[in-house]
């Protein structure tokens, strides 16, 4: 009888665990699947971005005198500031920087640090003060969306708000004018809003391409996802779908989508199943999600699941993710692996860099490789997800310039 009662209290123990490390695994699931809705004074958090918050040590902000010389100003002049020292404090090139109620964008270290820069402190150019009251002692990170707001105010750029027609409801998005009829759709990625197609805008409406930035669902004053939570692009690509109909309405001749992280899958899937795929000129695919198991496991160790969980916690998100009807869904096999994405049906654009914890690069390198005449790939070195144009916004935006040349 003791020997039965054992053996049945160590069976009951077993299974109270396993439900609990199966409950452990859907809630970090859902946590690494949940949606992005920013506030202002609380912008989100981007997927590689999740780092321990940076402290200002100090900062100074100032604006040519009538002389030439710096002078004192207000939060709207260049300067240097100083952050914690650590390697997300010295990521080369230009990014946000934002703390509760404030957002500032910082430039690359300078070449001549100050003499009196503390020497566990990075020193960076500070560009300019967007909104808030920077601070010494605040807790700030960096961010790869530089502006925020919207087309007007961030940038002087005019725009009209659309209302896009999908299949779960009105998607709005912003609708920059240009001459040309080749119009760029921007699928913004995990982490981020439709204001991460900002940092790339000044240079497309330089182009004179028109430019539809598109929230989709999950996005806020978009519809909610299914389960309430998002699916990697598997459902939501059908709202690029309804965004090239609507462009195709509106006067587009020749479309190119253009996505970062998520994003950039949704735009290889519409331009493979949209049946209005004929339209689609060309892609961009800035830190293409093509593993989204290895993206599942990154999302869930970022928000603290604990190493011994995360493969539960990437089969319970397999789980909440609706799948296609033939069952697609990647699971490491790589970007033409049987369930796989779709290949690209178009000339096609692939910026990635090696430094991508999100999104693997090698899987990049592979479809450039399995189609060198549709896929040109242009490597970054010392960039994180979706982060490429921070790193040389100039020389990203020459890539950038001469594949749309090819495909207008």
């Amino acid at each position: 009888m003791r020997l039965k009662t054992t053996a049945a209290l160590t069976a009951t123990t077993a299974l109270g665990a396993a439900a609990a490390a199966a409950a452990a695994g859907r809630y970090a699931a859902d946590a690494a699947l949940r949606p992005t809705r920013a506030r202002r004074g609380r912008p989100p958090v981007p997927a590689g971005f999740a780092d321990p918050p940076l402290t200002v040590h100090s900062f100074t902000l100032w604006s040519p005198g009538a002389d030439g010389d710096p002078a004192p100003d207000d939060a709207h002049h260049s300067g240097d500031i100083a952050l914690t020292r650590s390697l997300t404090a010295r990521l080369p090139g230009t990014y946000g920087l934002y703390g509760r109620g404030c957002h500032a964008v910082v430039g690359p270290e300078p070449a001549d640090p100050p003499d009196d820069a503390a020497v566990d402190t990075t020193v960076r150019r500070l560009e300019r003060v967007t909104y808030g009251d920077l601070r010494p002692g605040a807790k700030v990170r960096l961010t790869p969306l530089v502006h925020v707001g919207d087309p007007r105010e961030a940038l002087g750029i005019d725009h009209v708000d659309v209302d896009v027609p999908g299949e779960t409801g009105t998607l709005p998005g912003w609708f920059v004018p240009g001459r040309r009829d080749t119009w760029v759709i921007a699928v913004h990625g995990l982490g981020t809003t439709v204001e991460q197609a900002l940092n790339v805008l000044p240079f497309l409406h330089g182009q004179q391409l028109p430019v539809l930035a598109l929230a989709y669902r999950g996005d806020s004053g978009a519809p909610r996802p299914a389960n309430g939570v998002g699916h990697l692009g598997d459902t939501e690509w059908r709202d690029v779908d309804a965004a090239l109909r609507y462009a195709v309405r509106y006067g587009a001749d020749r479309v190119v989508l253009y996505g970062w992280s998520t994003g950039a899958y949704m735009a290889l899937r519409a331009a493979a199943e949209s049946p209005l795929r004929q339209h689609v000129s060309g892609l961009v695919l800035d830190s293409p999600v093509l593993d989204r198991r290895a993206t599942l496991r990154a999302l869930a160790a970022a928000r603290g699941t604990p190493r011994a969980l995360l493969p539960l916690a990437v089969r319970a998100a397999e789980g909440r993710v609706a799948l296609r009807a033939d069952g697609e869904l990647p699971t490491g096999g790589g970007p033409d692996a049987p369930h796989g994405p779709a290949r690209p049906t178009v000339p096609t654009l692939v910026v990635h860099g090696p430094d991508d914890t999100v999104a693997p690069w090698e899987h990049s390198r592979e479809l450039a490789r399995r189609h060198p005449h549709l896929v040109s790939f242009h490597g970054v070195p010392d960039a994180r997800h979706a982060a490429m144009w921070n790193v040389d916004p100039a020389a990203y935006e020459e890539v950038l310039r001469r594949f749309l040349t090819s495909v207008m």
